[in-house]
Formats: C-alpha cells, structure tokens, sequence
C-alpha cells in the first residue's frame, strides 16, 4: 500500500516507467538496479485464519441501535490497538464505483509516456504527480511500481486525461472522505473520547486527502523485486482498495500477513500521526507491497491527514487517563511529511525523531 509520499533524490536519473520496462518482450529476469533480497524466512503467511485482518461492519458502526454502534467502536478500538489494520464493509461506496476508480487510473497508467510526463515532478505536495519510484533508502533499489498522486482535499484536483477520470475521483473522494470520518469518529469513541474530538483536534475540514494509485505490473522473478519496501502511513488514517490481485502484508506479531480483503471491502489502517496522539496506544503498523508474476496489480491507498499547519500531539485527556508522559514532541503534518521525504528518514523512523529522549 502506498500512502507515503515517496521522496525524490536530486541526483535521480531519468528513467522508463515500470510498465514500459515490464512490457518489453525482451525481459525475462528482473534487472540488477530493480533486485530486492528478500529473507527467505520472511514470507507472508497466506492461509492461517488467526491471521486474518479484523472486519468492521460499516452499517452497524453507524447504525441508529446505540448497542450495534458500541459493539463496533469496541471491535475498532482492539482492532487499532492489536493490529493498526482493518477491513470494512457495508460502508455503502458502490462496489461499480470502486471498480470505476481502478479502471480509470489503469487508463491513467496506460497513456503513452509522453502524454504523462507533465505530470511528472519532484515537489512534494504539488497537486499532482506521477512517476515511478527510486528509493535511494533501499541500497539504491528501484521499485517495481509506477504511481500517480493525486490532492483531493482540501482543494480538489484532477487529471483532464484519460477521459472520465475527472468525473470518477471526484465521486470516489466524496464518498471515501465520508466513510473515513466515520472511522475516525468511531476511532475517537473507541479512545473514550466524543465522536468528533480527533476531527476538531485535527482540523479535519482542511484536512489533506490523497488517491494514491499505484501499478504493479506482472514482474519475471518476483522473489527478487518489491513493489513498496516495508514502511508506515505519515496520516492519520488510510483507506484501500486494489483490484482481484492481492500484494499487501501486514507484519503481525513479528510475522508478515498477506491481506486477503472481502471483495468491495476498504482495507484501513492508522498512520503515523495517530500514533502520536494517541501516545503509542494505536500504533501505525509496518506494511509492504509484493509483486507477482501473474498479473498487474493496481491499488489505490486514500490517506487522510490533519490540515498541513496542524501539529499533533499526544491527547491530554488520555495521558491524564493512563497516567502517562507525552511520548512525542509536536511538529506540523507538512513539516513530518517533509521529514519523510528526507534523508533523515533514511536513517531513523519518522516517529523516533519526534519521540521524547527519556521516554
């Protein structure tokens, strides 16, 4: 899952995208600068049930029955705590939409290259960017994947290419925006807290939103390549949806979980700024992106943030609660997206630059 927002070396060299490079007749092994080692030992786990991410059902954790609704503000609460990672369903985004969505960013990725190079950039939080990902933390590892990111709120952006992509994401943003603020809410009830607490904390009305679409194209050796290396989510929440292929792990109780989603189910996970403010009580969970030798995967990770100018900082009524310390010093949602994108990043976990020393 890609909700990072990938940094760009200065010294990044030009290069093909992915999908030009996987659909060359010629390839037939992944070429050096795109080979990953991966542990042997350090497989996803595909088919034991105790394994299984959580499901929260949509409906019930907003229905009118202040039972049902509290039964899943509780199975969201463990669910944060004991994994970071969820599945919701019956969330009420039309299952034709959501296809809608990974059809038009396939078109997207489908242009010839020159039609998207306008879209290519090195600036963090233009509205929109394309590229395909060279990650200098990963031993100067290429990625096996092209993205597309796209801001959709506050302000609203789009693409005028390909045609019907405009008229989609618009739908797709509204209606993903609604669901997670009702998770967030649900978040915020679970922490004890009154359903809008984290939102108003948070400035969620300005708060960043982005369609992240990724391409993974069918890879020779796929043992030898990653689509996204291990990281975390710099938000608050994200949501995903991808298409019939499967990639994303999970690392559970120091094992590597493949996410087997309920079909039209969003996957949802907190991020790193959730982790602050609830002072290490829900934590934002390592996740990667395999690749395949099958088939193209496309997902689209939605991250929701705070408004940029917005600092987060552990909640004062929970530390009051637990009788704890802050763990975490403040810093904008900007400034902590600049540091991911920094080599500084590179060398420590984002969260560990915030963490108080003598905690």
């Amino acid at each position: 899952m890609a909700p990072t927002v990938t940094s760009v070396d200065a010294t990044e060299p030009k290069v093909a995208s992915i999908k030009t490079l996987a659909d060359s007749d010629a390839l037939t092994y992944v070429p050096t600068e795109y080979t990953y080692t991966m542990d042997p030992n350090d497989k996803g786990d595909e088919n034991d049930p105790e394994h299984s991410i959580p499901i929260i059902d949509f409906a019930l954790l907003t229905s009118a029955s202040p039972d049902e609704r509290a039964q899943m503000i509780q199975k969201i609460g463990k669910a944060c705590e004991e994994w970071g990672f969820f599945q919701v369903i019956n969330h009420g985004v039309p299952e034709s939409l959501m296809k809608e969505m990974i059809d038009a960013c396939r078109r997207f990725f489908e242009l010839p290259e020159e039609e998207k190079k306008e879209f290519q950039t090195r600036n963090l939080l233009d509205p929109i960017k394309c590229g395909t990902s060279f990650n200098v933390a990963i031993d100067k590892v290429r990625l096996w994947r092209d993205y597309l990111k796209v801001i959709a709120h506050p302000e609203f952006n789009s693409l005028y290419k390909p045609a019907g992509y405009s008229e989609v994401s618009l739908e797709f943003s509204k209606r993903t925006h609604a669901v997670a603020t009702e998770i967030l809410n649900g978040i915020s009830e679970s922490l004890g807290l009154e359903a809008d607490y984290i939102a108003k904390a948070m400035n969620w009305d300005r708060g960043l939103q982005i369609l992240a679409a990724n391409y993974y194209p069918a890879c020779p050796q796929p043992d030898l390549a990653i689509g996204i290396p291990p990281h975390t989510d710099h938000g608050l929440v994200t949501l995903l949806i991808q298409n019939d292929m499967c990639g994303l792990e999970v690392k559970h109780n120091d094992q590597w979980v493949l996410v087997k989603a309920a079909p039209g189910a969003f996957v949802v996970n907190v991020g790193d700024q959730m982790q602050i403010l609830t002072n290490d009580k829900y934590r934002s969970v390592w996740h990667r992106a395999t690749v395949n030798n099958t088939a193209t995967r496309i997902s689209i990770a939605v991250p929701h943030g705070p408004a940029l100018d917005t600092p987060a900082l552990p909640i004062s009524e929970l530390l009051e609660k637990e009788g704890e310390k802050a763990k975490y010093i403040g810093m904008t949602y900007e400034k902590f997206m600049e540091l991911q994108a920094s080599p500084a990043a590179y060398m420590m976990p984002c969260l560990d630059h915030l963490r108080v020393k003598d905690n």
